[in-house]
Parts: structure tokens; C-alpha cells; sequence
């Protein structure tokens, strides 16, 4: 009976756990699978397997053309054994899963497909190899298969599939600006093919249909504005009126209603996948609810003792005094159990993240408590903690960056950066001196750190480079710009002490991991587009120094490229010879600018069709990826900006903030509660440095900071969904195409 209680507790940990986390992988429920289960979720299994992954990636720029070249058996070596990784977290991902669900699963099927079309290409490669006979490595393409498949990188697919499930929306749109392209082009061809025009590098202007499309397609870009144009305005300045309208209809409105469409597609089929993922989430929790779930009067419940040991389970660095207050939130009545709806919140109360602060005084207070409670120190104390005090430093910030600007040569300029960096030391010191050490930099101080590592970083250098100036031969460039690259960081103080900069950094902190998403999505698509960027065009084109006396050096090593704009601004150095040369010239695609010097300048090395590559390039990650990633940043930013400003919080945060107070105000007597409290994180000081209680506790929200992608984007929805409605049970969920709706108000059939 005991092993059979254990083995429940252990399974509903997994239930919350995933819960928490917000893991939808459906797994057996046998014992042995359940530990199977822990080990795959473990955090070193997960470390390992993005290791290798990122290691499979990076055989790129070791292998043929390589940025350092390795022999190719120890790259082969190294991609069997990142494959061998991947076969065995795949076959343990089956042991923990059911047999119909793994083989129904696609990106299982692809996982395998992907690890067996790279041991038969390296094996057919290795034998040409052998025969001096040279092949192409074609499934290099197919590596970052392994990043988006694996069960890691949901939020990778995800994206994936939102835009999938946006490309028929996005498709009318794009079908309606070709065709205004197109006829666009058609006019141009007519107004201006027949006029003998030519271009400033004197070549026919507009007389050819398809080259008419691509300049004005990189119109839209602005790439070219206004060079396109030149031509026909030098003719007639009535011509302008042509080149202003294009502008207008598909750059300003088209490009507009891209953006448009794809964010509202976007949204819309995000958030029903969100609301399949919070559904899914509440169907964990009453999964495990209904493992521990006990009879009391005429309901079920959690007992305490069995609600305690279950958090420890799942939350086991959690301190003691956590777990009492997430149970005084739970049993809010303090009955010694806890009801089912309350159990249901369990995942979203270890989501967020609460410090325990034990009020302390001073360690000066204890060791020298007349001179630290002295008129003279409570009167600095009162002045270091006054807005003043703040102003005052704000005021020798901007003073400071004049300063920085001016020429150090001058010998005053030189000695007032001695007198910037004394008074930054004093005001370190005196907050030291006013605040509790170890509250002042605390974990969750990122500013009192930043501020203090710059300030002796520069005191540092600043003493380094003065002591080497002394010697007769000193000319060290790199201390020099570490220490003015010390000095500008400074000026990064001044966005603390102003509070809506302070609330905007704070945004844009708090969905840093959120963009990691589209990081992941980005270099998917490079590694992609530069694996085929350089089989297209490794060797065309080739960078020389400025004083190499090699043929066609000013022309890139290709003739092709003579008197053409991409020798002429020496973009030679930007190819596709090797994997992070690629890499740069996709960077600088996406940044837009000259992108059609680009394309010309590949073109004419290889063939006019190349400039598809390019045009490929741009559709999808500029007008596709880049435009979603846009949407999702502006539909996060609006979620989180939006609660700073209103200071609106959750129910549960406010739950959470209210039950803090009452624990250090109305709880001080309950002993069962404070002897298990300890400070894990922060300590406080007492008002004014008074000695406070020896047993003083409170409690905050460290921060509005998500522990997952997933928690942000269901705090976007969360309000759609209320919180009685358990949802559909879990076939039904997983059985749910990704682009059908989730019924809002699934009927009792369809609940568990």
C-alpha cells in the first residue's frame, strides 16, 4: 500500500511537473517508465542533447569550405557520434512514450529520416572521397532538423507551425502585391524601355522585362532609392510622379498590410495554441489531483502532509518558508487540506518567483551601534536614502559624459576623470554604509552589481594604464579602449534613476527569453539558405588585401565583376566561401541596405537566375520571419508594458503579495510557520536602522520575469479561459489539428 502511495506521489510530480513547465509529452504511467521519464526531462539530458545538436551545427565550419579546416575523418568521427546521441535520446523518448503515440508523432519520423539520410550521405561521400571523385555533402541541409524536432524545442515548432498556418493569409496578399509589381513593371517597360535611357554606370535603362521586376522589387526594399529613379527624372521631372506612386501603393501600403495580416494570423493562431497548451496544462493538474485525491465530507482533497511532500518533489530547492506560504495561498482557511480548484494553481504558484526577505539590521549596527546609531550617521543615512541624493548623482552622470566627449589630452579633462571616479567610489561606499550589505547586492540587484563591477573595473584600468603610461614604452591601444569603453558604459546608470526608462529596460529584460525563439527560428533558416549559398557560389567571388598584385584582385578575383557596384565597393570579402562568411552576408541581407549589389554582384559570376536565391532570402525571412517576429515582440511588449504601467497584476500574484504582508504582520505568532522560515535570498534592514524582531519576515514578487516562453505568451490569453473550465481531456487535445479551434466550453462528455 505504501510503494503504491509512493509510486501515485511520483507520477502526479511528473504531472505538475510538466504542468509547470509546460510539457505536453503524453508518457506511460507505469513506474518504470515514470523514472524513465525523470531522467529524460532531467537537465543534463537536455543540456546534452542542445551540446550535441549545436556541436552538428558548427561541423559546418570545419568541413569543406572550411573557416578551420579539420581532416574529415575527425569530422565524420564527430557527426556519427552527435547522431549516435541523437538515435539514443530518441529511443529513450520511446521507452517513456506510448508505442502509437511515437510513430504517430512527425517530427519522430523526421528525427530518424534525418539521422539516416546523413549516415548514407557521409558514407557515399567518404567512398568518393576515397576515389579523388568530388560529391556534394547534401544533407547539411537537413541538420537543423534536429534543432526544431527534438522535443526540447517546442517553442521552435511552434513558430513553425504559426507560420505555416499564417502562409495562405500571407499568400493573397503576396499574389496581390505581384501583381501590382507586375504591372507596375509593365508601365515602366512601356514609359521608359523605348527612351534610350541609361543607368549612371552606363547601361540600358529599363529595357528588359525581368530586370524591370527586379529593380522595382528592390524598390519596395528602398535598396536602391533613389538611383532607380535618376535616370527617368533627369529625362522629365514629371516622371517622379511614377516612381512616388509605386512607393506609395507597395512599399508604404503593401509592405503595411503585410505586417498587418501577418500579425493578426499570426495572433489568432498563436493564441489557439496557447489555449490547447493551458487546456492541456489544467488536464495535467487534475490528473494529479485525482492520483492524490482523498474523500472529506462531500468532496475530494489533497491533504496537507500529502500536498507538502508533492511540492518538494517537484520544487525540491524550494525553501521551507516558501512552501508554507504557496500552502497558506492553498489552504487559505487553514482546514489542512486543499480543495481541487486550488490544487489547479499549484503549477502557476511555482511559476512565480517569490523572495523571502528576513528583516535584519546593519552588520555596523551590531558591531559599533553607537557610532552606527550616532545623530551624524542617521543624518547621512537620511541623506543617502533622500531623492536628492539620486538627483545629485543623476545631475555628475550627465556632467561626466560632457566630460567623455571632450579631448583627454587636455591635462584638466585628464585629472577630472581621477575626480568621476572618487565621487562613484564614495556613492558605492555610502550606500554600502546605508543599506544592508547583502540586500544591496542581492540576486535580484542587477543594477547595484552593474553599477559597482563598473565602476572598480574602471578604477582598475584606469590605475593599469596610468602606471604603464610612466614607462618610456607604452602604446597599449586595447587597455585605452577598455577603459573608454568603461567610461560610456557609465552613462547606463542614468537609465535606472529615471523611472520610465527604468520600466522600459525592465520590458525589454523580461521578454529577452521569449526573442531566444526566434533566435533558435533564425539561424534555422541561415544555416539553411547558407549551406545552399555555398554550393551555389563558393570560389566566384574572392578577397584579396589592398596591396595584393593578384590578377582581378580589384575585380574580386572574377572578371564577371568588372566596373560593376559590388567591386566598386569593395564588397569582395562578402561570400559565400565558407560557413560564417555566409552567415555575415545573410546578417547583412536581413539588414536590407545594398542587398540588389548583393544579387548583381552573384549573378554576374554565376547566372541571372541567381538573384532568386536572394529574392527567396528576402520573402522569407524579411517579409515573413522578420514581420512575425515583429508581431510577437509588439503582442509581448503590449502585455508587459501595458502591467507596468497599469501596475496590474494577477490574482494570484496579488494573493501571493497580500498573504506576504499578513505572514510578517498577523502570522509573527505562529510558530509552526516561522521556525521553518529562513532568509535564502535577502535580508533587510529595520526603518532607519532600528534593530528590528529577530523573527521579522516578508515576502515580494522578485520580478514580473517569466521562467518560460510558455508563461508569457498563456499570460496573453490567460483571460479567455476561466478557471473552472477544466477543457477537453487529453485525447482529445492531443488529437486536435494544430489549426482547429479549441472548444471554449468543452461539454461534460468531453471533460474528464
Amino acid at each position: 500500500m505504501a510503494e503504491a502511495a509512493s509510486q501515485d506521489l511520483l507520477l502526479a510530480a511528473a504531472f505538475v511537473s510538466d504542468a509547470q513547465y509546460n510539457r505536453n509529452i503524453p508518457f506511460k504511467t507505469s513506474p518504470e517508465a515514470v523514472r524513465l521519464y525523470y531522467l529524460y526531462n532531467h537537465w543534463i539530458m537536455r543540456a546534452a542533447t542542445y551540446f550535441f545538436i549545436f556541436l552538428n551545427l558548427s561541423l559546418a565550419l570545419f568541413e569543406e569550405p572550411a573557416v578551420y579546416p579539420l581532416p574529415f575523418l575527425v569530422t565524420s568521427v564527430v557527426e556519427v557520434l552527435c547522431l549516435l546521441v541523437f538515435f539514443g535520446r530518441l529511443t529513450h523518448f520511446a521507452k517513456v512514450t506510448p508505442r502509437n503515440v511515437f510513430w504517430k508523432d512527425t517530427k519522430n519520423i523526421c528525427i530518424m529520416v534525418a539521422i539516416l539520410l546523413s549516415l548514407t550521405d557521409l558514407a557515399i561521400y567518404g567512398v568518393l572521397r576515397i576515389y579523388n571523385v568530388r560529391s556534394i555533402r547534401w544533407s547539411r541541409i537537413v541538420r537543423p532538423i534536429f534543432l526544431v524536432n527534438f522535443a526540447e524545442s517546442r517553442q521552435i515548432r511552434r513558430a513553425f507551425r504559426s507560420i505555416r498556418n499564417t502562409l495562405p493569409e500571407i499568400t493573397y496578399v503576396f499574389l496581390l502585391f505581384m501583381f501590382s509589381l507586375l504591372m507596375f513593371s509593365l508601365m515602366a517597360l512601356k514609359l521608359f524601355g523605348e527612351r534610350n535611357l541609361q543607368t549612371a554606370e552606363g547601361l540600358p535603362y529599363f529595357r528588359n522585362y525581368l530586370e524591370v521586376v527586379f529593380d522595382l522589387y528592390v524598390l519596395v526594399t528602398t535598396a536602391n532609392s533613389p538611383d532607380v529613379m535618376m535616370p527617368a527624372f533627369d529625362f522629365s521631372s514629371w516622371y517622379a510622379l511614377f516612381f512616388i506612386a509605386f512607393v506609395i501603393v507597395n512599399t508604404y501600403i503593401f509592405m503595411s498590410l503585410f505586417l498587418a495580416v501577418v500579425y493578426n494570423n499570426y495572433k489568432k493562431h498563436l493564441k489557439n495554441e496557447i489555449r490547447k497548451l493551458a487546456y492541456m496544462k489544467r488536464r495535467k493538474m487534475i490528473e494529479a489531483f485525482n492520483l492524490l485525491k482523498e474523500e472529506e465530507g462531500a468532496q475530494f482533497v489533497v491533504r496537507e502532509a500529502r500536498w507538502k511532500q508533492l511540492v518538494k518533489l517537484v520544487a525540491p530547492d524550494t525553501s521551507n518558508s516558501h512552501r508554507e506560504l504557496l500552502l497558506h495561498i492553498s489552504d487559505n482557511e487553514q482546514k489542512g487540506f486543499i480543495d481541487k480548484k486550488s490544487f489547479v494553481q499549484l503549477a502557476d504558484l511555482l511559476n512565480i518567483q517569490v523572495v523571502t526577505l528576513k528583516i535584519r539590521s546593519h552588520p555596523l549596527g551590531q558591531w559599533m551601534p553607537r557610532v552606527y546609531q550616532s545623530a551624524v550617521s542617521r543624518f547621512l543615512r537620511s541623506m543617502v536614502r533622500h531623492r536628492g541624493f539620486v538627483w545629485t548623482y543623476d545631475v555628475i552622470i550627465l556632467i561626466n559624459a560632457i566630460f567623455i566627449a571632450l579631448d583627454e589630452e587636455t591635462p584638466y579633462i585628464s585629472y577630472a576623470e581621477w575626480v568621476f571616479l572618487a565621487l562613484y567610489i564614495i556613492e558605492i561606499l555610502l550606500k554600502v554604509y546605508t543599506y544592508e550589505p547583502r540586500a544591496f547586492f542581492g540576486k535580484n540587484q542587477f543594477w547595484n552589481w552593474f553599477d559597482t563591477l563598473i565602476i572598480f573595473a574602471a578604477l582598475t584600468a584606469t590605475i593599469l594604464n596610468t602606471t604603464l603610461k610612466s614607462t618610456t614604452k607604452y602604446n597599449s591601444q586595447q587597455i585605452l579602449d577598455i577603459v573608454f569603453i568603461l567610461r560610456v558604459l557609465r552613462l547606463i546608470r542614468i537609465v535606472d534613476s529615471i523611472r520610465r526608462f527604468r520600466v522600459i529596460m525592465n520590458t525589454l529584460i523580461n521578454i529577452v527569453p521569449t526573442m531566444l525563439t526566434f533566435g533558435g527560428l533564425t539561424l534555422v533558416v541561415y544555416c539553411v539558405f547558407a549551406i545552399i549559398g555555398m554550393e551555389l557560389f563558393h570560389g566566384k567571388i574572392q578577397f584579396f588585401p589592398a596591396n595584393s598584385n593578384a590578377p582581378h584582385a580589384l575585380e574580386c578575383g572574377n572578371p564577371a565583376l568588372k566596373d560593376s557596384l559590388f567591386a566598386r565597393g569593395k564588397y569582395c570579402k562578402n561570400n559565400f566561401n565558407n560557413f560564417a562568411s555566409s552567415f555575415i552576408v545573410l546578417m547583412e541581407l536581413t539588414v536590407v541596405n545594398q542587398w540588389h549589389v548583393f544579387a548583381n554582384g552573384f549573378a554576374n559570376v554565376t547566372v541571372q537566375p541567381a538573384k532568386l536565391y536572394f529574392i527567396a532570402f528576402h520573402i522569407v525571412m524579411v517579409i515573413i520571419i522578420v514581420n512575425i517576429f515583429v508581431s510577437f515582440i509588439l503582442e509581448a511588449f503590449f502585455v508587459e508594458y501595458s502591467l507596468e504601467k497599469s501596475e496590474v497584476e494577477t490574482a494570484i500574484e496579488q494573493k501571493i503579495q497580500e498573504l506576504g504582508m499578513g505572514v510578517q504582520e498577523d502570522e509573527l505568532r505562529d510558530e509552526q510557520l516561522l521556525d521553518n522560515m529562513e532568509s535564502t535570498e535577502h535580508d533587510l534592514e529595520g526603518d532607519s536602522g532600528a534593530k528590528p524582531p529577530s523573527k521579522g519576515l516578508v515576502f515580494k514578487i522578485a520580478s514580473k520575469r517569466y521562467r518560460t516562453v510558455d508563461a508569457l505568451l498563456q499570460r496573453m490569453f490567460e483571460a479567455e479561459i476561466p478557471l473552472e473550465d477544466e477543457g477537453p481531456s487529453f485525447e482529445e487535445i492531443l488529437n486536435l489539428a494544430p489549426a482547429a479551434p479549441v472548444p471554449s466550453h468543452p461539454t461534460s462528455e468531453s471533460a474528464a
